[in-house]
């Protein structure tokens, strides 16, 4: 009964092909900007998350902040159909 259980099991796993990164890899490659972003924001002495967007895009350094954090949200987007072979 287990042996055939297995078999089946194995069976079925072998008939996905390759595996994808997907929503796992997207979302700790979000979590990264978003740590940097943090990071680039205290560095410039406000806090993520509370500053009003006319306050970022009036000040020089948080507006670079701001659109380094789009560019790097946009390449996590590739995490979600890179095979992870």
């Amino acid at each position: 009964m287990f042996a055939r259980k297995t078999i089946v099991l194995l069976t079925v796993l072998m008939m996905f092909g390759i595996a994808q990164a997907g929503p796992l890899a997207a979302g700790i490659c979000y979590a990264g900007c978003a740590s940097v972003t943090v990071a680039c924001f205290a560095a410039a002495g406000f806090t993520f998350g509370t500053v009003p967007g006319a306050v970022i895009a009036a000040t020089p350094a948080l507006a670079a902040c701001n659109t380094a954090f789009g560019i790097c949200e946009a390449a996590c987007v590739a995490a979600l159909v890179a095979p992870t072979v």
